[in-house]
């Protein structure tokens, strides 16, 4: 078997992964090493999950700190460019301890948030400099920093960029990197937009494809639950209330922050992640997320690809994404590192023939089974029902971490209300998840025929941190899905008011 030994890492590298217990490589990292460390430009294409930014991290680290240049005021010697804020802090969280057991310095850079910090930062001299291609540009303008001595360029999610509009914006930046420097893309899928930019800025790169977006995952199981208007709720707030970690998407922002209120008005404390999030706000949900203290998560696409999380046991698409892509990166937050997990698919009378060809198209094989909350099907991926929490009069997603805490401070159950049978059944059909309508995506192409309807969005000029470039909203056109059964006692998280009609996210 495989391990890290038998790579040129430094030893501080490889002391570093065995004290965060890692010794086997996975596929794509045996697959790259030998020609990231020699310094070749390298394409890897492989789905989240699949150990992609220690593919990268491992290389950056090791050749940096093997480099004759030393760390320098507002002068990187790494970039690593992604896509959303989400995902530069979790690529941080992975890079930063191993390029510190190097003796080398990180430092996040995105927008949504005061520019003094990454300044201070910058002007204390970092060595890798992980970015939001927006921000970055305006330090640049500010000559806060430069990028000519830059020796390695990475491209992490370079699809998704490319779908977010960001491509004009990383040519720019590449534009002012070394032409003699390592560049690295990874990426799960290559689109038109991707191979020009292989084509442009990769010498002779070695491809390693492992894992790809469209391969299956054994340890992963499909389900599509198909559901009556009048049921959705039920069993949405079914599948929600198990102890283990499991993520709920929804089209829109306001069906997101919607069911999270609902779920922890019925005892089930969730927290919400959207484009309509202030950063503090995204950072203390997802935080909670992660460690264990809300094991619910609602959101909308704008999470899709910054999630990486461990020992997610189940993600359940409320809405089915508008195209396979998001159903597929969706997907990728269970069955991760090694571990199974289940997707679940809820599917309303109307919307079986867009889950067939979303399906078809993903080439995911699951047969639609009719189901209410109380089946064994649905049960069975609840596993172990989790306490119920008793919600205060204000509920909301700091509530919902108030709750948790108390209630992992007590190990206390309400007496009143047993999780998991008629109570919660009941309180569940009256809101969770029953949604009257499908609005427009939030953050995804949709489909120009069908239920959903409208356009992707048009390429333009750098849009900043993840918001829509300029004329990037949807197209109009396409029907909304019009659900029936939607409740009037709570609000239903289907339908944005006009005020509130989704734009496009900022990650």
């Amino acid at each position: 078997m495989t391990s890290f030994h038998d790579f040129a890492l430094p030893v501080a590298v490889r002391d570093e992964l065995a004290r965060q217990g890692l010794d086997s490589p996975f596929p794509i990292q045996v697959a790259t090493l030998p020609d990231t460390l020699a310094g070749r430009d390298v394409l890897g294409r492989g789905r989240t999950g699949s150990g992609k930014t220690l593919a990268f991290a491992l290389p950056l680290v090791t050749r940096l700190a093997a480099s004759s240049t030393k760390q320098a005021v507002r002068r990187p010697r790494g970039l690593v460019l992604c896509p959303t804020r989400e995902l530069a802090q979790q690529i941080d969280a992975t890079v930063a301890p191993i390029a510190r057991a190097a003796g080398l310095v990180t430092t996040v850079i995105y927008g949504g948030v005061t520019p003094k910090r990454q300044i201070s930062a910058l002007n204390g001299g970092v060595d890798i400099v992980i970015a939001c291609p927006g921000r970055l540009e305006d330090l640049l303008e500010q000559k806060a920093l430069t990028l000519d001595t830059i020796e390695v360029t990475v491209l992490d999610e370079a699809d998704h960029m490319a779908e977010l509009g960001f491509l004009p914006g990383v040519r720019r930046l590449l534009n002012k990197t070394p032409r003699g420097g390592q560049r690295m893309m990874f990426s799960a899928t290559l689109d038109g937009d991707v191979d020009q930019l292989v084509d442009r800025y990769l010498v002779r790169p070695a491809v390693h494809s492992v894992d790809s977006a469209r391969s299956p995952v054994t340890a992963m199981s499909h389900h599509v639950f198909a559901v009556e208007p009048a049921d959705k709720g039920a069993v949405v707030a079914r599948l929600a209330s198990g102890t283990g970690r499991r993520v709920l998407f929804t089209r829109t922002r306001v069906q997101a922050k919607n069911l999270a209120k609902i779920l922890t008005a019925q005892g089930i404390p969730a927290v919400e992640l959207h484009g309509d999030l202030a950063q503090n706000a995204r950072e203390r949900n997802l935080a909670a997320f992660t460690s264990g203290i809300v094991r619910v998560l609602v959101a909308t696409d704008v999470a899709a690809r910054g999630i990486h999380v461990d020992e997610v046991e189940l993600v359940v698409h409320v809405d089915p994404p508008a195209e396979h892509k998001s159903y597929l990166h969706r997907s990728g937050r269970t069955a991760r590192a090694g571990r199974g997990g289940d997707v679940v698919t809820i599917m309303l009378p109307e919307q079986a023939g867009e889950v067939r060809d979303l399906m078809r198209l993903a080439q995911i094989k699951a047969k639609p089974q009719k189901v209410v909350a109380g089946d064994a099907a649905v049960t069975r991926l609840v596993g172990e029902v989790a306490p119920y929490v008793r919600p205060s009069r204000t509920t909301g997603a700091g509530q919902a971490l108030r709750s948790a805490r108390a209630v992992g401070q007590r190990g206390a159950r309400d007496p009143e209300l047993p999780v998991g049978h008629a109570a919660r059944e009941d309180a569940a059909t009256r809101g969770a998840g029953a949604t009257k309508g499908t609005p427009k995506d939030e953050g995804v192409p949709r489909r120009k025929a069908g239920p959903t309807g409208g356009g992707a969005p048009k390429r333009g000029s750098a849009p900043k941190d993840g918001a829509a470039p300029k004329g990037g909203a949807a197209s109009k056109g396409g029907a909304a899905s019009k659900g029936k059964g939607a409740s009037k006692g709570r609000p239903a998280p289907g339908r944005a008011p006009a005020s509130d009609r989704p734009r496009r996210p900022r990650p």
